[in-house]
């Protein structure tokens, strides 16, 4: 069993920064592909960002490349969301993952461990 809790959401105007963390206790850390999903009000959870275990590498979707980077650090349990040049569009509840696959799957239902998510709402 794993257990995840997202930190750091908040309000943030267009064009700001912001970082998400999210926090793991239970199984081993190290073994388990992280990643982030979004979900808008009325619209399906969206794969964000992960990063492998074993060669950690990382993959996001189209429209967060180039703003957004995902880190993870195994000495602190902990995966990271840093986001840039934040857009209205990018409002949503952010949720932390941990699968046991060594691969990123954009199929939220292929994922093991979830988060209770944390708010983001980017505005003027």
């Amino acid at each position: 069993q794993v257990q995840l809790v997202e930190s750091g959401g908040r309000l943030v105007q267009p064009g700001g920064s912001l970082r998400l963390s999210c926090a793991a206790s239970g199984r081993t850390f190290s073994r388990y592909t992280l990643g982030w999903f979004r979900q808008a009000p009325g619209k399906e959870r969206e794969f964000v960002a992960a990063i492998t275990w074993s060669a950690g590498v990382k993959n996001y979707v189209d429209s967060v490349k180039g703003r957004f980077t995902i880190a993870r650090n195994n000495a602190k349990n902990t995966v990271y969301l840093q986001m840039i040049s934040l857009k209205p569009e990018d409002t949503a509840v952010y949720y932390c993952a941990a699968d046991s696959q060594d691969n990123s799957d954009y199929d939220p239902s292929a994922w093991d461990y979830w988060g209770q998510g944390t708010q983001v709402t980017v505005s003027s």
